[in-house]
């Protein structure tokens, strides 16, 4: 229950209205049903005629002072209820009097239902809302984490959390809410009338029910685990399906389709095993509740049995009905209540798999007090080291960028290329040394205005399912149609954009599928270009591509280029050979540097890739 409350605290404060308006109209419900109930006592008496006794009208007039004075209030209360009954019935006749209470307990059935109905209405804005708020902040948390994180954490299985585990906590915890409000107000307002009713019986009564909540609470404890386990499992499913969908090609090529079937097949069959245990312990909860609550009932059937017949009761046969009816009422929350805590366990185990992405501290952030950042002279690497986890990528790199030089970076695969261009932008931070533009260190500027410098171009270009013009415009606001056609002329990409049917206005696919290679490079450039950047990575942009779109992309990034501080991974000799500096890497060093000439006279490392076209 704590860690329910602890989640409760976290997402309830935005809606205490509505929180307040639902206790209110619960505990009216409460109110209204306890009256509607007291009305079986005088149908009963009037029906089978069992009440003799003479009431006097009791005046209201006296002064409250304690525990004695609610008694005598309930006192009094009843006293002239029956009084004004009896003087009724006498008045106009036991069967006038049957009519008006009647329509009387149809009335306040009628405003019970309606304060119900407004108990519920106001509980959906909670319910809906704080869904809503956690799918909000688990979407802000996957785009402030570092890169590092996700390189822990498959993509099916953070997709499944947002998916699976927040409808989990929708279903169990959210829905739960009502009744956790309601539930508890109504067995609060029927045990203070079975008090005023019989104490002595309601102490007897109050004795049986923790016995019963114990053995709830240890099945619960069991639905939790479970419930975990199935999480993870859903989780371990999703990254599956994840994965084949990426690599279809690939496993169509491999004749890989029933392998991949049969590693689903196996964890859906896990998962539905794991499943099962969950909903049947869930089940339980309602026979459980269903044998414990009529075990309840009979045993206080024959105790309070036992005091009438034994003329030892305060109360007579009439009233022992209306408090029977009161306890079965009582029963009814309690079930509720006691489901609301099964399937609180089973939400709570999904709100620990969303906490892994709320609670997961980013290591890239915001310096306490920025530097401003701007590049009017040159980028440095000083005694760079860097590493993912064990190995060292990078080891004591140096490297001086002056402004508008374009640097190339080349070597064979794994040498530590994309790593250098991805600590310019802190995708990851460095472990040793430092990297400083114009003398500011990176990690001492606001993440915004260092990335605002750059602009990225990679091997596969990154699109979304939107249109052109959305596609060209991403990052940048307030760009008009002129603007976005401009750069998409500089890009080469214009003449195909127009051709399609809505131009700039027709939607790419997801990541550009509609588009062939050559295409979705161009529509990256594109977007390079009116960011216009002063810093420019490219990470073998033309790398992917076929003779003639690789002409029409490279033309594009040489206008890109012009009269701006470039980095250039490739693995084609064309793409660097007219760069400024050309830095072999090999091992996670710098083992060469120079222009293409002076590096191929000293017949090393650069060497070997120019003969074996192998950048």
């Amino acid at each position: 229950m704590k860690e329910f409350i602890k989640v409760l605290k976290r997402f309830v404060p935005p809606y205490k209205k509505f929180m307040t308006l639902n206790v209110m109209f619960n505990f009216l419900s409460a109110i209204l049903n306890l009256f509607s109930f007291m009305l079986i006592i005088p149908i009963l008496n009037i029906l089978f005629k069992t009440d003799d006794k003479v009431y006097e009208y009791i005046d209201w007039s006296f002064h409250f002072s304690g525990f004695e004075s609610i008694k005598e209030l309930f006192s009094v209360a009843k006293n002239n209820f029956f009084w004004f009954i009896r003087d009724y019935i006498d008045t106009y006749g036991g069967s006038s009097t049957l009519i008006m209470l009647g329509v009387f307990l149809v009335v306040m059935t009628f405003l019970k239902v309606l304060t119900m109905y407004l108990a519920f209405y106001s509980m959906i804005p909670i319910r809906t809302g704080v869904v809503r708020d956690i799918r909000n902040q688990i979407n802000r948390k996957i785009t402030q984490l570092s890169l590092g994180f996700f390189s822990e954490e498959r993509k099916g299985d953070i997709i499944a959390r947002i998916s699976g585990d927040v409808n989990e906590i929708e279903t169990s915890i959210m829905s739960s809410l009502d009744m956790l409000f309601k539930n508890p107000i109504l067995i609060f307002i029927y045990l203070i009338g079975m008090i005023a009713i019989s104490w002595e019986l309601t102490i007897f009564v109050l004795l049986l029910l923790p016995v019963a909540g114990y053995l709830m609470g240890q099945v619960g404890k069991k639905l939790k685990r479970k419930s975990f386990e199935g999480q993870e499992q859903w989780g371990v499913l999703m990254s599956q399906v994840e994965e084949t969908l990426s690599g279809l090609r690939i496993i169509k090529a491999f004749n890989a389709e029933k392998k991949i079937q049969k590693r689903f097949e196996e964890s859906n069959d896990k998962f539905r095993r794991i499943t099962n245990r969950v909903y049947r312990r869930q089940q339980m909860a309602h026979p459980m509740s269903e044998f414990l609550g009529t075990a309840t009932i009979a045993i206080v059937l024959w105790y309070g049995g036992t005091l009438i017949l034994g003329n030892h009761s305060s109360i007579d046969a009439a009233t022992f009905i209306y408090y029977l009816v009161i306890f079965y009422s009582i029963i009814n929350p309690a079930k509720d209540l006691s489901k609301a805590a099964y399937a609180i366990q089973k939400g709570l185990a999904s709100m620990q798999r969303v906490d892994k992405i709320l609670m997961a501290e980013s290591t890239i952030n915001d310096p306490a007090i920025p530097e401003k950042i701007a590049l009017r002279n040159k980028i440095a690497y000083t005694n760079v080291w860097f590493k993912y986890q064990s190995d060292w990528v990078l080891k004591d790199v140096n490297l001086e960028i002056r402004k508008g030089q374009t640097i190339a970076l080349v070597g064979q695969s794994g040498s530590g290329k994309s790593t250098m261009v991805d600590l310019l932008p802190r995708f990851y931070d460095i472990d040793k040394g430092s990297i400083t533009i114009d003398g500011t260190d990176i990690r001492n500027a606001r993440l915004y205005d260092l990335r605002s410098l750059m602009g990225n171009v990679n091997q596969e270009a990154i699109l979304f399912n939107d249109t052109f013009f959305n596609n060209i415009a991403f990052g940048v606001e307030n760009t008009t149609q002129e603007q976005v056609e401009e750069a998409a002329r500089i890009a080469n990409a214009h003449e195909f954009i127009i051709q399609t049917e809505d131009g700039y206005h027709t939607n790419i696919g997801d990541r550009g599928g509609k588009l062939s290679g050559g295409q979705r490079q161009r529509i990256s450039i594109a977007r390079a270009i009116l960011k216009n950047p002063p810093v420019l990575i490219l990470d073998e942009a033309t790398s992917a591509l076929d003779t003639e779109s690789e002409r029409l992309v490279q033309d594009a990034l040489e206008k890109l280029m012009q009269n701006r501080t470039t980095i250039v991974i490739a693995h084609r000799l064309s793409t660097i050979r007219n760069a400024d500096v050309i830095c072999v890497m090999h091992e996670g060093q710098i083992v060469e540097k120079g222009r293409h000439d002076e590096l191929v006279a000293l017949d090393g490392y650069y060497k070997k890739l120019c003969d074996m076209q192998s950048f």
